[in-house]
């Protein structure tokens, strides 16, 4: 019975490690738009925290980054990814917070992964990691 709540929880971990690539990739190519075809990014000025269209572009190609390289981690049961993914998702979750008037929808969605991702890296690691690594 132990060995499949330890094969469940590894499931989990690499889900989140899944989701953080496919996060990492949304933000990464959402940045390369709002850097480099910003007249295609629709946003309300007066319901948008970020002023800069330039700096919030910066922001997530560079969260699309970490991302990406933490999930790529994750899926090696790294213990850094773990640590700097707890770190990242975290952020990224307030980051979202900022954007919820322009974007409620994908905002809310967005949170809402981030919340399993946190949830599967601090809850059971070590006996996911285990089962991984078997």
């Amino acid at each position: 019975m132990a060995a499949r709540k330890s094969e469940g929880w590894a499931g989990m971990v690499v889900f989140a490690g899944s989701m953080l690539l496919v996060i990492g990739a949304f933000n990464f190519f959402e940045g390369l738009i709002a850097l480099f075809k910003d007249e295609q990014v629709v946003v309300t000025p007066n319901r948008f925290v970020v002023v800069d269209l330039t700096s919030w572009g910066w922001s997530l190609l560079i969260f699309g980054i970490a991302m990406a390289a933490v999930g790529l981690g994750l899926l090696a049961t790294q213990t850094w990814a773990r640590v700097v993914g707890i770190i990242v998702v975290g952020i990224h979750a307030v980051w979202q917070i900022t954007s919820l008037g322009a974007y409620p929808i994908w905002s809310l969605l967005m949170l809402a992964l981030d919340v399993f991702v946190l949830y599967a890296l601090t809850a059971r690691w070590s006996s996911a990691r285990a089962a991984i690594n078997e």
